[in-house]
């Protein structure tokens, strides 16, 4: 198989690949043509069809299809010229190489971060957790295999676990450099910060928004499930839960970006710069890794709005 990531201009390739998106656009002159992007376990490569004919099979998002491109090269960025299109058939095509995957072993992130249940002080919140992940018929079977975003960092099979358990470790650590924060509280928000991603993504090969996710989101699915879990535990103190439940609603740390609270308590404003250090540095990470120019610069970043350089040096 070819995998997008080594794809090279001038190539004409003939492969299978996951119908991530479909649209249907009008050029400047008015001809209709289709706005694809196609996935594979490797990236997401941006495909044109500029020529709607007979050879342009039926075909819908999500579908694994079969085509015939010329691959280009547009803005900086690999893009497929594709002629002919058609729905891949049963056997043609392995599901396991389209699902992109963390390079870590999932089950042995997921027992670190179960293990930090064990390091917590305070009854209330390490029965909480207990009950959260390891015991909620959904989060305990899915969380540890979810993505933690569609595109934007960690969106990939075991993401979620990987990012979780990173900011977990990072606010461990904080709370140790930081003695006016309250690590029981601190990590365990960090714990919980992200659980309702399984609620609010589908699982892949899809990897997009349910109807929850886009009515709702993570931050109020999550407020609402230590909420409902709160409830099931005798005597959990309420300002002890308010106190949670503000640390994960305010982790994006600001409106603009989703937030529907600010940090407004030393645990919410570390978790919320654990939160933002470990998915920008993940963006450089994988924006570097994907880059295969010559040269210390990478280019422009749209996701993080500036040029991106290497510190490679002599």
């Amino acid at each position: 198989m070819k995998y997008i990531n080594a794809l090279r201009e001038g190539e004409n390739i003939i492969e299978h690949y996951l119908c991530k998106t479909r649209q249907s656009m009008k050029s400047r002159n008015g001809k209709n043509y289709l706005s694809l992007k196609l996935q594979d376990k490797t990236g997401v490569v941006d495909a044109k069809v500029w020529d709607l004919n007979n050879e342009i099979q039926s075909f819908q998002e999500n579908d694994f299809i079969k085509i015939d491109a010329f691959v280009t090269t547009f803005n900086n960025e690999l893009q497929l010229n594709v002629k002919r299109i058609r729905r891949s058939r049963e056997g043609e095509y392995d599901p396991a190489d389209y699902i992109p995957s963390t390079e870590k072993n999932i089950d042995d992130m997921f027992a670190q971060l179960t293990d930090y249940i064990k390091t917590i002080q305070n009854t209330y919140l390490k029965q909480l957790l207990e009950a959260i992940l390891l015991k909620h018929p959904q989060i305990s079977k899915e969380f540890r295999y979810h993505s933690a975003a569609k595109a934007m960092h960690h969106s990939y099979r075991g993401g979620l676990v990987e990012h979780t358990l990173s900011v977990t470790q990072i606010c461990d650590f904080l709370a140790g450099h930081y003695p006016a924060a309250n690590r029981d509280l601190l990590v365990s928000a960090a714990m919980l910060h992200d659980v309702c991603k399984v609620m609010e993504l589908s699982d892949f090969p899809a990897n997009d928004y349910t109807d929850d996710g886009q009515l709702l989101g993570h931050i109020i699915l999550g407020v609402e499930l230590i909420g409902q879990t709160v409830a099931q535990i005798p005597n959990f103190p309420p300002r002890l839960a308010a106190l949670l439940k503000h640390c994960i609603l305010s982790h994006h740390g600001e409106y603009e970006f989703g937030s529907p609270k600010l940090p407004c308590t030393i645990e919410a404003m570390l978790l919320h710069c654990a939160d933002n250090l470990d998915a920008k540095t993940k963006m450089i990470e994988e924006a570097l890794h994907a880059d295969s120019t010559q040269g210390h610069w990478v280019g422009f970043n749209r996701m993080l709005q500036r040029n991106l350089c290497r510190s490679d040096f002599e």
